[in-house]
């Protein structure tokens, strides 16, 4: 029998869900959405999963990679995510991958799972209500609550009490992140720090470094190439710009190119030539950003100039770069914690910032995470 509460908070979900379909339907023209939003919105080839297993649930790329060493100590998993990009990770490691479907089917699309296992924030009432509901043990891994969010947690405690309530068990990235949790109603939680550094970056491919100093501006965003190249200067070093969506690549070029004109720089595509001899070069490939690290020295990392929250300061640390990044860093400020010796500064204040980049200390890793108890917790379902 589901309780009062349960009943209300579907059928509000169903009312929202009902006046958003106009808006599913226009955006499934867009070739972005046009898989994730009728699997998610309108179960379209997304049937609930044909066997009992641990059941992972991610909500995109950066999440599915952090799963990886938990999903090869299994013997067999289904992952279930939000995004298309987490679906392409996902499906590297099993082909069990559907997209979870929106709250209103979830207690039909819900099948007997051992486990289910969520990635940090995915607080879906109605995923931990019935996959409880139907026998499962429930965890939440990575767990955090941002300083951000910490307040809006807060604010709707009444119904954050009601989601713990059907977490078996909570592994949380540091003692601030227990303290918070334990507030809102979590009951048993663990710190085992952050298991994004369970997976350290690798290297798939040696470059040679040039002669020079090596600047990356790494996932970069709209306005933030604009941004450092109003900043830089050929004396600083070369300049490897890397943007973080490949739709953007020929925008980015355009911009590169009218730059070095004006300057009397030289360009060129990473694609058509893998190598540094330009002034500026634009990595228009995917999978190269780590590789590039490698043999950087100066990382401009992007997403926090503009206000995306930031990207993962782990890679660039773990490649000992010199480190700077805007402020705005909401959504990666545990994996900052982790990072020893980074600038963060203001949009005008990047010029500056590698005029004296020579005082800057290189960048280091100072924490890791450690998956095994929770390798440990599924080994005894």
């Amino acid at each position: 029998m589901l309780s009062l509460f349960s009943i209300i908070y579907y059928l509000v979900s169903l009312v929202i869900y009902i006046l958003a379909i106009p808006y599913l339907l226009y955006k499934t023209k867009n070739k972005k959405y046009k898989e994730a939003i009728p699997a998610k919105f309108f179960l379209r080839n997304n049937k609930p999963f044909e066997k009992s297993s641990i059941w992972f649930h991610v909500c995109s790329m950066g999440e599915a990679k952090a799963i990886k060493p938990l999903v090869e100590k299994l013997d067999e998993t289904n992952i279930s995510v939000i995004t298309n990009t987490g679906f392409e990770e996902a499906s590297s490691l099993t082909s069990n991958v559907r997209y979870l479907p929106f709250e209103i089917f979830l207690p039909f699309w819900i099948k007997k799972q051992k486990a289910l296992v969520v990635m940090e924030a995915e607080l879906w009432y109605f995923l931990f209500l019935f996959a409880k509901r139907k026998g499962a043990k429930t965890y939440l891994i990575n767990a955090r609550i941002s300083d951000k969010s910490y307040n809006s947690y807060k604010k709707f405690s009444f119904f954050y009490k009601r989601v713990f309530a059907n977490i078996d068990k909570i592994f949380a990235q540091t003692k601030e992140d227990k303290e918070r949790l334990l507030e809102l109603g979590a009951k048993d939680v663990k710190v085992i720090g952050n298991i994004k550094l369970a997976q350290l970056p690798k290297v798939t491919r040696s470059f040679e470094k040039p002669n020079d100093t090596l600047i990356t501006a790494g996932s970069t965003h709209e306005k933030e190439e604009e941004l450092i190249l109003n900043s830089y200067d050929r004396e600083y070093g070369k300049l490897v710009i890397v943007p973080r969506h490949p739709e953007r690549f020929e925008k980015v070029a355009k911009l590169i190119e009218e730059f070095t004109q004006k300057n009397s720089l030289t360009f060129h595509r990473f694609s058509q030539k893998e190598d540094f001899s330009s002034d500026i070069i634009l990595v228009d490939k995917l999978g190269e950003l780590n590789n590039i690290y490698a043999i950087s020295d100066i990382v401009i990392l992007g997403g926090a100039f503009a206000n995306v929250g930031g990207h993962n300061p782990v890679e660039p640390a773990y490649f000992g770069c010199k480190l700077i990044s805007g402020k705005r860093i909401f959504n990666q400020k545990s994996l900052f914690e982790c990072v020893k010796n980074y600038k963060l500064i203001e949009d005008n204040e990047l010029k500056e910032a590698l005029e004296n980049a020579q005082d800057l200390e290189n960048s280091s890793l100072v924490q890791e995470g450690d998956i095994q108890p929770i390798i440990k917790e599924l080994h005894g379902i």
